[in-house]
């Protein structure tokens, strides 16, 4: 059952090609003896959602043998290139039939969020039921993010080139924030790897 008795499924996100790598995919860098795309798997199953769903596109192939093992569904965003906005409808597509409260969309490349960032997004909307719960960091608002199951529909008709950030701003007066200070590391260029590294 998802956290606090919520039907919350959750999707990550890790279907680009990590252009600012080189195209090195930036889901197969390794943080603490674990892929990025295999640590965010991991924190999510550990957190108990209803339903977990792995979006890939770039590099695919390579990127299920990481996780193929795991007991989650995986969906290939074959126009992957079109935008993010893309890849959140590709696992929002799979999601509606399950009748969930809300849905989480997390990024394979925050390697320090946990299960308990994770979970304290579940249970400030069961507790204040607001249509988005966001993470606020580095004066910035954004993944990982809840949106309850009022905006799916919203979701699901993103503009490929838009991304989860388009609805969190539509609606800033009515969100509920939790201070995420992990968030801000986030991993795009190999620059960001080596900081990475230099924390542990």
């Amino acid at each position: 059952m998802s956290p606090h008795k919520q039907k919350i499924g959750l999707i990550i996100l890790a279907a680009g090609n990590s252009s600012r790598l080189n195209c090195q995919p930036k889901q197969l860098l390794v943080f603490q003896d674990k892929t990025l795309l295999r640590r965010a798997a991991e924190t999510a199953l550990q957190s108990n959602f209803e339903t977990i769903i792995v979006v890939l596109g770039a590099n695919a192939e390579r990127l299920n043998k990481e996780i193929i093992d795991l007991p989650f569904q995986i969906s290939i965003n074959k126009n992957w290139q079109a935008g993010m906005g893309s890849s959140i409808k590709t696992g929002m597509t799979e999601l509606l039939e399950k009748n969930l409260d809300a849905v989480v969309i997390m990024l394979c490349d925050q390697p320090l969020i946990t299960t308990k960032t994770l979970q304290k997004l579940c249970k400030v909307f069961a507790q204040k039921r607001n249509p988005v719960v966001a993470c606020e960091y580095e004066e910035t608002i954004g993944v990982p993010v809840l949106f309850s199951n009022q905006l799916f529909p919203e979701l699901i008709n993103l503009k490929p080139r838009s991304g989860a950030k388009k609805l969190i701003k539509k609606y800033l007066k009515n969100i509920a924030l939790i201070q995420t200070p992990e968030a801000g590391v986030d991993i795009d260029t190999m620059e960001d790897y080596e900081k990475l590294k230099q924390l542990v």
